[in-house]
């Protein structure tokens, strides 16, 4: 067997599908054993295409959504007033369009199981695809626990710590993570999607209530409109006065909506297990932008009209632990009189740390086995059971998540939070290495003459909005921790731990990147010679069964199944 091409596969069905089936005459060899380079076809190491349309756009939705909006705003808007963060999370809202349209772009073309490490490995360079995989493996085995101790510190709203150990609530939540995991991408997806639907659910609600509040609709009958704007003013000082110190408050924001947005790519992730990716997988980053208009910067519109940024209030909730005491929107809703709110919402910010840590864990365990596909881990990583769960990946990761008991000790606390701080540039890094693959992509598939017109999806903006993106991402990343270089009073001396743990994750990155090339001798993929190609045609003839499938289902359904996803495709899909 060489390449993709074998005397025993059939030809393609119906060719006429589309043009982005055709196949150049001949390609290099990239198959060892049964397995062809992050496309997996034997059936002990295959991932199962058990997650569908519905599942993929909502764990789109589901992982743009979590307590980075309903709680960090709090304390960007009391740093930076209502102007700022509006257009922060805006501008970063179409940095983040930007990043997921280039990674669609690839996803489109080869729906590879190794997801975006195999799409570095292939365009650009093994290194990259390298450090890429263990960086966000590692930024996600960090995460989970720490989303697993956020849950036990929520729950301390209703029970006290004195009467129940937090460890007690973290050992629940992390069976209930791995048992979901485990019994497979079908019930997972299932279970996500639901949960996803309930934080979509909860953030309309939340958007409608500050929406009425804005307009004068609460117990105080107060119309604040854009009061706030004026008095206290839409731009805050941060750490020095003036124009200056507008503008640092205003780059603050920028670094913290990055971090709120982290984790969108995740849909990434999903293509290995994505029924008709093709399809799904541009769906839901086209949807992407809209979702994030609507969410984000519609919502962090709202909380500017409702609070004003040097309320004594939100000043309170910003030094809160992770809770409904902590967010900003609890806040405003007491400035209009409603209290019953908080239980309600800490509920539901309770689910959205119990999903996030549910979805860390899968990201975590299906990186690791990107990682083994591509040759870069051990190879057990990439076997998996009859239900298509890579359960050794699983495991190493699932047994990472018990350091979350770690915070039971106050002591340790400390330090795991250090610890934390050191893997949050890897999401940054992460978008990165995606956008340098996109530019690569895009190199190859002009230097083997491969048409735009044969893609699936392509990136509204190309190469140039990969290059603007790429750049606005790599000023962040040199930023992210600028406070530690200031020496103003409130300050004081060089801040060097939050220096090590904001910046060390940059040098490590850039360590396993020439680590590797040294002990493996290997070289960046050239355009000319660019593996566009492999396992694709294994692909094309999945797709063709499944759309056969869902051809002969629709006609069996007739009429009245069709006019089900009219509905669901006109007014809802947009949205969830």
């Amino acid at each position: 067997m060489t390449g993709f091409h074998n005397s025993s596969s059939p030809p393609l069905d119906n060719m006429e599908k589309s043009e982005y089936t055709a196949q150049p005459q001949t390609v290099s060899p990239v198959v060892s054993g049964q397995h062809v380079h992050g496309v997996d076809i034997h059936d002990g190491t295959q991932l199962h295409r058990g997650l569908k349309a519905r599942h993929i756009t909502m764990i789109a939705i589901g992982g743009a959504i979590g307590t980075g909006l309903i709680i960090g705003t709090g304390q960007a808007l009391a740093r930076a007033g209502p102007g700022s963060i509006f257009i922060s999370y805006t501008v970063v809202g179409f940095l983040v369009y930007l990043v997921m349209c280039a990674l669609g772009e690839m996803a489109a073309w080869l729906p590879l199981s190794s997801g975006f490490t195999g799409y570095a490995v292939r365009f650009c360079d093994p290194a990259l695809g390298f450090s890429l995989g263990y960086t966000y493996w590692f930024k996600y085995v960090i995460v989970t626990p720490n989303q697993l101790t956020a849950g036990a510190l929520i729950i301390q709203y209703w029970v006290d710590r004195d009467q129940v150990n937090p460890g007690v609530f973290i050992a629940i939540f992390w069976v209930a993570i791995v048992c979901i995991n485990y019994f497979g991408i079908r019930f997972f997806g299932e279970f996500e999607f639901w949960l996803s639907t309930i934080k979509v659910i909860v953030i309309v609600g939340i958007i409608i209530l500050s929406l009425v509040l804005a307009l004068g609709g609460g117990p105080d009958h107060d119309r604040k409109g854009f009061r706030y704007w004026s008095n206290p003013g839409a731009f805050a000082e941060y750490i020095d006065t003036g124009a200056t110190g507008r503008f640092l408050a205003f780059w603050s924001t920028m670094v913290t909506a990055t971090f709120a947005y982290l984790g969108t790519e995740l849909v990434g992730v999903t293509v290995g297990e994505a029924q008709n990716p093709r399809k799904t997988i541009p769906r839901a980053i086209k949807l992407t932008f809209y979702r994030i208009l609507f969410f984000y910067c519609l919502s962090v519109l709202l909380l500017g009209m409702l609070v004003p940024y040097d309320s004594e209030q939100l000043a309170f909730a910003t030094k809160a632990t992770s809770s409904a005491s902590a967010s900003p929107f609890v806040v405003a809703v007491k400035l209009a009189g409603i209290n019953a709110l908080p239980g309600i919402l800490n509920g539901c910010i309770l689910l959205f740390v119990f999903s996030a840590s549910n979805s860390d864990l899968y990201i975590a365990s299906r990186t690791l086995y990107g990682l083994a596909s591509e040759g870069k881990a051990p190879k057990i990583f990439r076997r998996t059971d009859s239900r298509g769960v890579p359960i050794y990946a699983l495991g190493i990761s699932a047994a990472f998540a018990l350091l979350a008991f770690m915070n039971v000790s106050d002591d340790s606390r400390i330090v795991f939070g250090y610890f934390v701080n050191l893997t949050t540039i890897f999401g940054l890094l992460t978008w990165i290495s995606i956008l340098v693959a996109h530019i690569y992509f895009v190199r190859a598939r002009r230097a083997q003459n491969v048409p735009d017109t044969a893609l699936a999806f392509k990136a509204p903006l190309g190469v140039p909005g990969s290059y603007g993106a790429l750049a606005l991402c790599i000023l962040i990343a040199l930023t992210k921790n600028f406070p530690v270089f200031t020496h103003s009073e409130s300050w004081g001396d060089f801040d060097y731990k939050n220096f090590v743990t904001g910046y060390l994750g940059i040098p490590l990155y850039l360590i396993m990147i020439f680590g590797y090339k040294f002990v493996t001798k290997c070289k960046g993929v050239s355009p000319e010679t660019a593996d566009l190609w492999s396992g694709k045609d294994a692909i094309d003839r999945e797709e063709e069964e499944f759309l056969a499938r869902k051809r002969a289902k629709d006609m069996e359904r007739g009429k009245a199944g069709m006019s089900r996803g009219w509905f669901y495709r006109t007014f809802v899909s947009w949205l969830f």
